[in-house]
């Protein structure tokens, strides 16, 4: 298809980093302007949900009970759950708390007083997939388990900073670990982020930390998601008999943070801000 988003394979910097082994992305994942509007759409109703979360979330409630609230409100906006069936994946979030790193599958666990919980929204709206996910804090949480949040949060925010059109993918890696290590902390590399918009997952992987290896180049109109999964010890995680949830190898707390982000001509749009 023709696209009507342009990208610069003249750039000298373009240049200096095809030389040194870094990959152009692939022409279809760029997406044009209609696409990026509904990917915008998609995004924006996760972003509230989430936001709506802040009122939903209590002390007692369980993780289902959670699952079925935003079930019901992304059906109420003419939306689906992209995590619903996915590969097997039995709810329409997940909701991983305390040491559990991600993909935690909501059921009834009881929210308690002093826990961090991550929840993970995807929306399908109109074909266009928005993904996002935040840390809520349950009751009092110890200035331990504060830190940690704060920081996670703190490492996407420097990792979005060094998003722009020209710059390899390396780049997100390394802010995110810059931001981290001083803590003391682990960054998971099992996972990473992936390009999202028109399908789930889509080209390319986002590394979270620095693979050392020549990676993409990011290109005005790629779209992909940030989301730093930080342990309070090691980076190793385990994945227990359900074949989704993953927990830290050494049992301390995790917390992650995501964004849906855009390239843009001269930096980057965060769609679920």
């Amino acid at each position: 298809m023709a696209h009507d988003i342009q990208f610069n394979t003249d750039h000298p910097e373009v240049k200096v980093l095809i030389r040194k082994g870094h990959p152009l992305p692939p022409r279809s994942i760029i997406k044009s302007r209609s696409q990026i509007n509904g990917i915008r759409a998609a995004c924006q109703l996760t972003k509230q949900i989430l936001d709506q979360l802040d009122d939903v979330i209590k002390e007692g409630m369980t993780t289902d009970e959670i699952n079925t609230w935003v079930h019901n409100e992304t059906l109420l906006h003419g939306a689906t759950p992209a995590p619903l069936h996915y590969k097997g994946f039995p709810k329409s979030i997940c909701t991983s708390i305390n040491h559990v790193i991600c993909h935690g599958i909501p059921d009834d666990t009881v929210l308690k007083n002093g826990d961090i919980l991550n929840v993970d929204v995807t929306c399908i709206l109109n074909g266009f997939y928005g993904d996002s996910c935040r840390m809520y804090q349950i009751g009092n949480v110890s200035q331990k388990a504060k830190q940690l949040v704060d920081v996670t949060k703190t490492c996407l925010d420097r990792a979005i900073d060094v998003v722009k059109p020209y710059t390899p993918i390396n780049v997100i890696g390394q802010a995110i670990e810059a931001c981290a290590k001083p803590y003391g902390y682990g960054v998971v590399d099992a996972f990473g982020g992936h390009g999202i918009g028109c399908a789930f997952h889509e080209e390319p992987f986002i590394y979270h930390v620095d693979t050392k290896c020549p990676e993409m180049i990011m290109m005005p109109g790629m779209v992909f998601t940030i989301e730093p999964m930080i342990n309070m010890g090691t980076p190793k995680e385990k994945i227990l008999s359900d074949n989704w949830t993953a927990v830290t190898a050494d049992g301390k707390w995790s917390a992650q943070w995501e964004h849906t982000i855009l390239v843009t001509s001269d930096g980057c749009d965060v769609l679920t801000g």
